[in-house]
């Protein structure tokens, strides 16, 4: 078992090595875990948000000021 561990371990560092050789830099990234009931219930209170703001109708005044206010979106 103790060598298998070492044969992954080096292999894991081979491939960083050569993916630094060729340019690359790991980094870890942490992204919100879909599997989570706090995610679902978090995706449904932005989705009833989303609903909402699409029924307003002031909602096109502030895009039409936010996007006049940028360079080249009108």
């Amino acid at each position: 078992m103790n060598k298998k561990r070492n044969a992954v371990r080096e292999n894991a560092q081979a491939y960083r090595t050569r993916m630094k050789e060729q340019g690359f830099r790991q980094i870890n990234l942490w992204v919100p875990d879909t599997r989570a009931p706090s995610f679902k219930k978090e995706c449904r209170r932005q989705s009833r948000l989303s609903a909402a703001a699409d029924r307003s109708e002031k909602i096109d005044e502030v895009l039409d000021a936010v996007a006049g206010s940028v360079e080249g979106w009108t």
